[in-house]
């Protein structure tokens, strides 16, 4: 699976996906770090990409657009690197079984 994590997580979690066996890029890899919503969403499209993301953005633009990418919006607070990941690991088989259903926006708390 391809995820693509958005610029308000840190770029530890797509280095902590892809050793999880996925492939995951952060906006920062792909020089996309400070860009708009779109772009980002257009290069998850082009390239079949989960977005990963807190922003609330993303998942109000899927009842907007006709094509869209899969959102994964992580709805924790601030917190540190290892208690995102800590907290985030136990849940991505789930969050990937969701993907793989067909879901659209995984909203995870």
């Amino acid at each position: 699976m391809r995820f693509i994590v958005d610029a308000q997580l840190p770029p530890a979690l797509a280095r902590f996906l892809a050793a999880q066996g996925h492939t995951a890029e952060h906006v920062a890899d792909i020089g996309l770090r400070d860009a708009d919503d779109s772009p980002i969403w257009d290069y998850a499209l082009k390239h079949e990409a989960v977005i990963v993301t807190k922003d609330e953005d993303f998942p109000h633009r899927l009842s907007q657009s006709r094509e869209t990418p899969v959102i994964v919006w992580l709805r924790i607070g601030n917190t540190s690197r290892r208690a995102l990941l800590q907290w985030f690991e136990p849940l991505i088989p789930q969050v990937v079984e969701l993907i793989e259903r067909g879901d659209k926006l995984i909203e995870v708390r």
